[in-house]
């Protein structure tokens, strides 16, 4: 394994300042790279979720009434020393979460960008003026801050979900508190102290307490979710769990965003540029071994160039580099853990029942990692076989279907019932047109010539139908974080009332 300049699991701990905050708990973790110990961390306890949320509304109280300009200038910092440890930050999401390290490096740039994106936005918070239809009035919208945002983040990007929402809701006003998965709680702790970093830069107007952490498993988070004091939840993670989480929250008139599973789709036409369709396909497929929400889980492949492309996708998957993380040359590194390498194996055993056609698939590098669950991602032929593929799993399972007719690749691709997101690789304009219309795909993310995954902070990031519908990064997605007001003001001598009613009342 190659080091990158020693960027082992002591040396990034001691960079990011929290070997201590790591050394003794009762949650402990363990590397997916080789199964290794790498920390043990304090859980929260009931009571204490208690006295953070209590602590997040006075932070709150505070934070609001500073200039939206200025709440910028704290994100701004934090995008300044998040440049300053990417390297380390990297490294440290690489080794706890398995991703190959310019993974890593990447999750941390998306932070950057965040930061940088949430600073112009600072000074963009628009509302607008709107016509009176009565004389002497004006009318206006205003957007304010809402409260204590809660963040639930998986463990397959343990940093950059927490930077989309929380630059965001910094600068909307917004205090934060932040559950990360029980998985990958280093990141965390590393982003906190990162954090308070840039608040001992920004001086006193950030309040004690404007982000914590809250360090647990499914029931304290739930406490979180359940508290009235916690307007906002945005939660990142499996459908199943944004089933518990969205009653909860509307239960009690709460907000949540909800950036839930994807089962995602790649329509590869005939006239498409299969050297670009081949790169999207196994890097969407393969990428933090099959472990994004973007993950590419299915294509359909037209008729005329499937012999061309498929055995292609085969040969490559036959020659990828599997290892360890943080070697210069691995593409794909580890499972998570060995619960997701069973449900791997569940679902190829399904199609294998089925007569499907399997290449890959098993666990790899077992004698050299014992500890640690590397599989063989897995090419499956589901031609003659079905139709369709209803469920997420998330591991590098790549299932392959034929189609003749575009409108039917489109129907079949939003046939599942998660939407999140989906691409075509053509060159036809009129295909590309239909596909990104109001009759074509019904995800949240539609791309042309690219694959399904890596997006830009740019965009709104999320999907429709069991996905959740929310929103998170860019676009108008700092509206989620903020309570709109509507404003009129009468500046005449009279009172007239709206729509021409007359209610006069005499003395």
């Amino acid at each position: 394994m190659r080091d990158h300049g020693g960027l082992d699991i002591h040396s990034v701990l001691n960079d990011l300042g929290i070997t201590g905050e790591v050394s003794a708990g009762d949650l402990v973790v363990h590397s997916p790279a080789d199964g290794a110990k790498i920390g043990a961390v304090k859980t929260h306890s009931a009571t204490d979720c208690d006295k953070i949320i209590a602590q997040s509304v006075k932070a709150f109280k505070e934070w609001r009434n500073v200039p939206a300009p200025r709440r910028g200038e704290l994100v701004r910092i934090l995008g300044e020393i998040l440049r300053e440890k990417k390297e380390a930050l990297g490294a440290l999401v690489t080794l706890e979460c398995g991703k190959i390290y310019q993974e890593g490096l990447g999750e941390v740039q998306e932070m950057i960008d965040i930061c940088d994106f949430a600073v112009g936005l600072s000074r963009q918070l628009y509302g607008l003026t709107i016509a009176s239809e009565r004389p002497g009035h004006k009318m206006r919208e205003y957007w304010q801050p809402m409260g204590p945002v809660g963040i639930i983040s998986a463990f397959n990007f343990p940093v950059a979900v927490w930077s989309w929402n929380s630059a965001l809701a910094l600068v909307c006003g917004d205090s934060l508190i932040w559950k990360p998965s029980e998985k990958t709680p280093l990141t965390a702790l590393a982003c906190q102290k990162l954090f308070e970093d840039a608040c001992k830069r920004f001086g006193d107007d950030a309040p004690v307490h404007l982000s914590q952490l809250l360090i647990g498993e499914a029931d304290i988070g739930e406490q979180m979710v359940r508290d009235t004091r916690m307007p906002v939840i945005s939660a990142t993670g499996s459908t199943a769990m944004g089933r518990k989480v969205a009653p909860i929250v509307a239960e009690r008139f709460g907000r949540s965003i909800l950036e839930l599973g994807g089962n995602n789709a790649i329509i590869v036409a005939p006239s498409a540029d299969l050297d670009l369709a081949f790169q999207g396909i196994v890097f969407g497929a393969v990428g933090t071994c099959g472990q994004r929400c973007t993950s590419t889980r299915r294509i359909f492949v037209h008729d005329d160039v499937y012999d061309q492309l498929v055995p292609r996708i085969k040969k490559a998957y036959g020659g990828l580099s599997l290892g360890h993380p943080m070697a210069a040359e691995t593409l794909v590194g580890p499972l998570i853990d060995k619960a997701s390498f069973d449900l791997m194996e569940a679902a190829l055993d399904k199609v294998r029942t089925k007569g499907a056609n399997i290449i890959g698939g098993g666990r790899a590098l077992a004698d050299q990692y014992p500890d640690a669950y590397y599989v063989n991602p897995a090419v499956v032929e589901m031609d003659g076989v079905a139709d369709n593929v209803m469920e997420e799993t998330f591991a590098p399972i790549l299932y392959v279907f034929r189609y003749s007719d575009l409108d039917d690749a489109i129907t079949r691709q939003n046939a599942v019932p998660q939407g999140l997101s989906s691409a075509i690789f053509t060159r036809d304009v009129l295909e590309a047109e239909l596909f990104t219309c109001e009759a074509g795909s019904d995800c949240g993310i539609a791309n042309v010539n690219i694959g399904t995954s890596g997006a830009e902070i740019g965009g709104a990031f999320g999907g429709e139908k069991e996905t959740g519908g929310g929103r998170e990064s860019g676009s108008d997605a700092w509206k989620g974080d903020m309570r709109r007001m509507t404003s009129t003001l009468n500046y005449s001598k009279e009172l007239p009332l709206a729509q021409g009613i007359k209610f006069s009342v005499g003395e």
